[in-house]
């Protein structure tokens, strides 16, 4: 596209020289004023573009101004009398150029500023010739002609801006909706693993808490048959009991990820479910040295939601980013305000921390269950977050905060059933 502009600009480069040179090749030959003129016109149209650059505003009057002074003065020097000149077309440049930069009202008071400059030269010609009526007709068709000309070409331009508009209101709408499609495609094949991930957690979870049943029985048995005569060995069955406990979490765990969701849903005020949540987390994590900020917008609405399981998504959420954080002094700003998604209403949250970010190769994978980072993490948390939101009828997004770190988007409908 760049390639194409560019050769663009060099033809029309190539035919403004073209043009000028024709002009300058035109009797009077020997007029040096003329060729002078004509030479500032033709290094002012190359610099046109870099005077509206620097002044967006004021540039362009100003290209116009310019355009009719050397106008006025190369049809002085190309004729007795300016009136007479032949190379009166001349005012057609700013006439055109006035049509290009404004709309219908600056065209027309540009081309009268043009017309009245060219009729100046009438105020010497009165004063040694009479005015015909043949010579009062052709100056008014020459008038005439400007104004038809401007207006034609503001015309023409205005329809090619309001179709540029439209194009591009086009293309906007079109790379939305594309974005649109490619999250919902996204959202259905995370869906999919859930479910077909959500099979297997429980088939394997069922047949793992027998054989833990039995095991942390035997345990607990051999606790009591050694306890105070073999002090090695109820250390040991201590043991086996502290892991098999940890495991029945994990299995547990599991479980709540693969059962499907059966939501109370009542309305709530989202902000008291994430306000419970940052209070949990703190409490947890008394000594992590992170700084909080709320922006929460006014007139909330209530939205009905499950509040254990919505509780549940900003505490991992927040978890994560106090984790995140954990040893430096950080920030976690929340934001909450009204939003609509595809025509529904609801409410959208914000959590971004300071923390180092996930990089943008992972971030296809983060929902996905028993995906983690951390050493000791199961990689459950964000796949029970995401699967909440999606029982929710809502959806939630994974972005990079203006610090680097990492920014979640939680978007709940005011009503998952409607």
């Amino acid at each position: 596209m760049l390639d194409r502009d560019k050769s663009a600009i060099r033809w029309i480069d190539f035919l403004w020289l073209a043009f000028l040179a024709g002009l300058a090749i035109l009797p009077p030959l020997n007029e040096i004023h003329k060729q002078l003129i004509l030479l500032a016109i033709a290094v002012f149209q190359f610099l046109e573009g870099r005077l509206i650059a620097r002044l967006p505003r004021e540039g362009r009057s100003i290209s116009i101004g310019i355009k009719i002074v050397l106008s006025t003065l190369l049809l002085d020097h190309t004729g007795e009398i300016g009136i007479n000149s032949s190379y009166y077309p001349i005012y057609y440049l700013p006439v055109i150029t006035a049509a290009i930069y404004y709309g219908p009202l600056g065209t027309l008071l540009w081309t009268a500023l043009a017309s009245l400059a060219y009729c100046s030269f009438l105020i010497p010609a009165l004063q040694q010739y009479e005015l015909t009526a043949e010579g009062a007709t052709d100056l008014a068709l020459r008038l005439l002609f400007f104004f038809l000309a401007g207006v034609l070409i503001n015309r023409f331009v205005l329809e090619n801006r309001r179709q540029m508009q439209r194009y591009q209101a086009l293309s906007e709408t079109l790379e939305e909706t594309n974005r649109q499609l490619r999250r919902a495609e996204a959202e259905a094949r995370r869906s999919e693993r859930l479910a077909a991930l959500g099979q297997l957690s429980a088939g394997l979870a069922h047949e793992l808490r027998n054989p833990l049943g039995v095991i942390k029985g035997s345990a607990e048995m051999l606790t009591q048959k050694v306890q105070g005569t073999h002090p090695l060995a109820s250390e040991l069955a201590g043991y086996i009991s502290a892991e098999v406990n940890r495991l029945n979490s994990l299995v547990a765990r599991f479980l709540d990820f693969a059962r499907p969701s059966h939501l109370d849903l009542h309305p709530h005020q989202v902000s008291e479910l994430v306000d419970r949540a940052l209070d949990s987390v703190q409490s947890q994590m008394p000594d992590a040295r992170v700084a909080v900020e709320r922006h929460y917008a006014g007139g909330l609405p209530n939205i009905r939601v499950d509040a254990q399981l919505t509780e549940q998504i900003f505490l991992n959420l927040i978890l994560n980013a106090y984790q995140a954080m954990e040893g430096t002094p950080g920030k976690l700003t929340i934001s909450i305000s009204p939003e609509t998604s595809s025509g529904k209403p609801g409410v959208a949250v914000r959590l971004e921390d300071t923390g180092p970010g996930v990089p943008v190769e992972l971030r296809e994978q983060i929902f996905n269950p028993f995906f983690t980072s951390k050493k000791d993490g199961v990689g459950l948390g964000l796949a029970i977050v995401a699967k909440i939101v999606d029982d929710h009828r809502g959806w939630i997004r994974l972005e990079t905060g203006a610090s680097g770190g990492a920014r979640f988007c939680v978007f709940l409908p005011a009503n998952p059933e409607g």
